[in-house]
């Protein structure tokens, strides 16, 4: 379970930095930054943990409480131009700058999940599998699992078909299955996995392609 330890030891506000979505064939990618309080309550702290380690009722529990505490929350995303452009490394650093920026006065010091260190203008260190380890870094994968989420089924309405409300965007197979039934929308990634393929076999007329719809 993850601790508090790493923020107790250094003196100054201390945040944990993490992002959703970096595998997905469709949507943003999403961080957030969190900084938890010396004195938040044990029963909040309870509820923390890697989000992938969490249902989604306890991981949408924990968000809650998270919002309704003391914490301070930053949310930043980068969109899927913007991926395109950067790569999804460098998308992810990006939003995990606008996640630490709207946080207000900058962190002393972000502990940040991984082992790439983003440019934040504070003290940055990396924590590798700090998710599971620093309760900061837990309380930020679930707020930017959450948001990620919620914006895929919010965009699961208005494009039917793919089952973002369910698979968030990632490379299921109902989801490959419908990238060939209906082709992709402006929210899928380009270059990524399945829908780089289909691109290629449009072009190229493969058979693969048959019954893809126009590309939306």
């Amino acid at each position: 379970m993850p601790t508090f330890d790493m923020e107790l030891a250094f003196a100054g506000r201390v945040a944990g930095v993490d992002e959703a979505g970096r595998g997905p064939l469709a949507g943003p990618v999403v961080a957030a930054a969190v900084i938890l309080r010396a004195d938040t309550p044990p029963m909040l702290l309870a509820l923390l943990d890697d989000s992938k380690k969490l249902t989604p009722a306890r991981r949408l529990a924990a968000f809650l409480a998270l919002r309704a505490s003391t914490a301070e929350i930053g949310v930043g995303a980068a969109s899927v131009t913007e991926i395109f452009r950067l790569n999804i490394l460098h998308a992810a650093m990006l939003a995990m700058r606008r996640a630490v920026a709207r946080l207000g006065p900058v962190p002393d010091l972000a502990l940040v999940d991984g082992n790439y260190p983003p440019e934040l203008g504070c003290a940055v260190r990396c924590v590798v599998g700090g998710d599971a380890l620093c309760l900061s870094i837990a309380a930020a994968s679930i707020v930017a699992k959450v948001v990620r989420d919620r914006t895929m089924a919010r965009l699961a309405v208005r494009f039917p078909g793919y089952g973002w409300d369910a698979n968030a965007g990632y490379a299921t197979s109902a989801h490959r299955l419908a990238l060939r039934r209906l082709g992709p929308t402006h929210h899928h990634r380009a270059h990524f996995g399945t829908v780089a393929q289909l691109r290629l076999d449009l072009v190229s007329g493969s058979p693969d392609a048959q019954g893809t719809g126009a590309l939306n």
